[in-house]
């Protein structure tokens, strides 16, 4: 049973308006997209703000202590996902960006699986475009594809694709193979400590696209044998919009610089620059000290909880919602593998015959719940899984409880068995409420009705 969260979060109690007038604390499953913030690290954030001030780049005081700060949460991030003595911590945007730094300095090919987020398979497959090389390496040229991508199509059951993996290797070895920790549509775990070894075996490096992964499950660098890891603050309850590139120093430190400005370099003239070696190779121009301060904290405040009650208050969570989704007529859940054994809490699910931007819409306007529609920027794997439109997605983490999932399947019951209540109508590629009375804030008006942005086409 998981009746309390295991951590406090921001807008726990959150008050959100119906259409048919009152409100409801509003029920949040949709972690997977952005994690709300820990108290804790809320509080952090407001004690960082008094002392904030440029890092790297100041005598003063408070510029001094953003400083040791900043360079604090580099052992905090190395040592939460047991990074090696000499690994580097780079701090980026987000996930997307740090595999996008990954991808500029590999030298040679890359690996990935079909069933990957848009985040860990565009930085990679987009090398191919405009070069006659469609990865497969059979296009007929005497290239040998280095720098570009090879994509493998993943089986039906983990065991297969693991062997579909090696006998790619072995018909021709790559520099990198990259893939998801955990699926961010379906939440499976994929075994990363014999992908490792599978890669290893051939002189290849292993990433991980960490965003789901990290959140959920304590990741180890160095029992795994992985050589780079990247995941996301916004995910692991910081927000901000820090992220993480954490791995082997020797590409870092060969490859281009990723950004060309102040702090990357030792020496610049107008004739020649001399760039330095480490994270500030990687790291030009201010970086964002607030958002690195929160995602130490969280980390820190994360690495309190045991692996057993982690898993526990989780597993709980996702076997409830498992089980209630199966008891409804018309559910379909969607999975990638038939022999996965481990999953984070991710379930994306869709209802037959209903359109599941409508079914997202109703569920926030008539019971106050946040869910995910779309394709969740993994276009090829929901083909792969016949979904045609969009699905949906409920997500859940340490501030999640047995209520919210069950207020959720008592809402998937009533529109079932009774509908909507309120009349809905499709604009400009989104479902609204026809004459929606709900008031939001004035400073968040001109935004509003942008949910089509992103990946749910």
């Amino acid at each position: 049973m998981s009746d309390c969260a295991l951590l406090p979060v921001i807008g726990g109690d959150l008050r959100v308006p119906l259409v048919m007038g009152g409100d409801a604390r509003y029920t949040n499953l949709d972690y997977a997209a952005s994690a709300p913030s820990l108290e804790v690290v809320a509080a952090r954030v407001t004690e960082a703000l008094s002392l904030y001030a440029s890092v790297h780049r100041g005598a003063g005081y408070a510029s001094r202590v953003s400083t040791g700060a900043y360079e604090s949460a580099r052992v905090v991030v190395g040592d939460f996902v047991g990074a090696r003595p000499n690994d580097e911590v780079i701090f980026t945007r987000n996930t997307t960006d740090a595999l996008n730094l990954l991808a500029s300095i590999v030298p040679g090919e890359t690996v990935v699986l079909d069933i990957e987020h848009h985040a860990n398979l565009l930085p990679w497959v987009s090398r191919n475009e405009g070069s006659g090389n469609d990865g497969s390496g059979n296009d007929g040229s005497a290239n040998d594809g280095s720098g570009n991508a090879r994509v493998v199509t993943a089986a039906d059951t983990i065991a297969e694709t693991l062997e579909l993996v090696r006998a790619e290797l072995t018909r021709r070895p790559a520099a990198l193979l990259s893939v998801t920790g955990a699926s961010n549509v379906t939440g499976e775990i994929l075994p990363l400590r014999e992908l490792a070894t599978i890669a290893h075996r051939f002189g290849t490096r292993l990433a991980v696209d960490g965003a789901q992964l990290v959140p959920h499950r304590r990741v180890n660098l160095l029992l795994e044998g992985i050589d780079y890891l990247a995941f996301s603050g916004h995910k692991i309850y910081a927000p901000f919009g820090a992220g993480v590139l954490v791995g082997r120093s020797d590409w870092l430190d060969a490859g281009a610089p990723y950004l060309l400005g102040g702090g990357a370099v030792t020496t610049v003239t107008v004739e020649k620059t001399e760039w330095r070696t480490g994270p500030a190779r990687h790291e030009a121009g201010s970086p964002n000290v607030i958002g690195v301060v929160a995602l130490a904290r969280a980390l820190e405040e994360l690495s309190t909880l045991s692996e057993t009650e982690w898993t526990t208050h989780e597993g709980g969570l996702r076997s409830r919602l498992l089980d209630g989704l199966q008891s409804i007529p018309g559910v379909l859940v969607h999975r990638i593998f038939d022999d996965s054994a481990d999953s984070v809490g991710v379930v994306s699910f869709s209802v037959e015959g209903v359109d599941s931007g409508l079914l997202a819409t109703y569920l926030s306007a008539e019971w106050g719940i946040g869910v995910r529609h779309g394709k969740f920027c993994a276009h090829p794997l929901l083909a792969r899984l016949g979904v045609t439109g969009p699905a949906l997605r409920a997500s859940f983490g340490v501030g999640s409880t047995d209520a919210d999932v069950d207020v959720l399947l008592r809402a998937l019951v009533a529109f079932r068995e009774v509908g909507p209540v309120a009349s809905y109508e499709f604009v400009d590629a989104n479902w609204t409420v026809v004459d929606d009375p709900r008031e939001v804030p004035a400073w968040a008006t001109a935004g509003e009705g942008a949910g089509s942005y992103g990946c749910a086409a």
